[in-house]
């Protein structure tokens, strides 16, 4: 579907995490589903996990599309090192179309962020050699957890200790397993499997567990052509992943414009 973005929703504020391809779309979407928080104009504060294009190839449509649709605050936009050039060399490759310089892209910092609704802690996670976040989100009746993609690591069950929701990439275990041990090294070292995360799951106890960021691979042969039904193998494939693992909270996939 649509590239990695997820949203924090507090009262009439929504505070993203990523933009992936299609995120003001999708948010759009969400909107016209009833949250308000979502219409494109009102999205005035994002995080980045890490730089990777699925990640961020929706940031000049998070930069520009809510600005043309009269988005009166600027953009804050908090991640890891190179972000403040990401933005620069955008608004420059953008010119063309912008009569002035967009103002208030804060500079990355790993102290966090706080306004009256949410404070937000970034901690440090693993994903290969590029330097990448999580973030913990905690308003007054809530604390969501965001792994962001990385190796299966105790920082992220510390950070998410008893939290409201844990929403975490995963990485299917009998898929990768039919891949080349190349393969099977290089994935080991940058996502989680599932019987990885339900280690994760096993120590942080969170009140719900929602998977995102699913990377499945193809161990599963379909030979129909429905492909959305063998999607659902997948999905329901990894959920028995992690529940034999031994996990026995409460767990679900998260889809499209899901809300929790």
């Amino acid at each position: 579907a649509s590239g990695p973005s997820s949203a924090v929703v507090v009262g009439d504020r929504a505070y993203l995490v990523d933009f992936g391809p299609g995120v003001v779309r999708q948010a759009a979407k969400a909107y016209r589903n009833g949250i308000d928080a979502l219409r494109p104009d009102r999205l005035v504060t994002a995080f980045c996990t890490h730089l990777h294009t699925d990640h961020t190839a929706g940031y000049p449509d998070l930069i520009f599309t809510p600005w043309v649709l009269e988005r009166k605050e600027p953009l804050r936009v908090f991640g890891p090192k190179g972000i403040r050039d990401m933005t620069e060399h955008l608004l420059k490759a953008y010119k063309v179309d912008i009569d002035f310089r967009i103002n208030g892209f804060e500079k990355a910092n790993e102290v966090g962020y706080r306004d009256d609704r949410v404070t937000v802690e970034a901690f440090p996670v693993s994903h290969g050699t590029l330097e990448s976040y999580g973030f913990k989100f905690t308003t007054p009746d809530r604390v969501i957890v965001i792994s962001g993609d990385t190796a299966p690591l105790e920082i992220v069950a510390e950070k998410a200790k008893g939290c409201d929701i844990l929403l975490h990439e995963v990485e299917y275990t009998a898929g990768l397993a039919a891949r080349e041990p190349k393969w099977q090294k290089y994935h080991r070292e940058v996502h989680t499997l599932s019987v990885d995360l339900a280690e994760i799951a096993k120590k942080a106890r969170p009140k719900l567990l929602v998977t995102y960021h699913r990377i499945y691979h193809m161990e599963i042969q379909d030979n129909t052509v429905d492909v959305g039904a063998g999607m659902a193998r997948r999905n329901e494939a990894i959920l028995e992943e992690i529940r034999n693992a031994g996990y026995e909270g409460p767990l679900v996939n998260g889809m499209d414009l899901d809300v929790f």
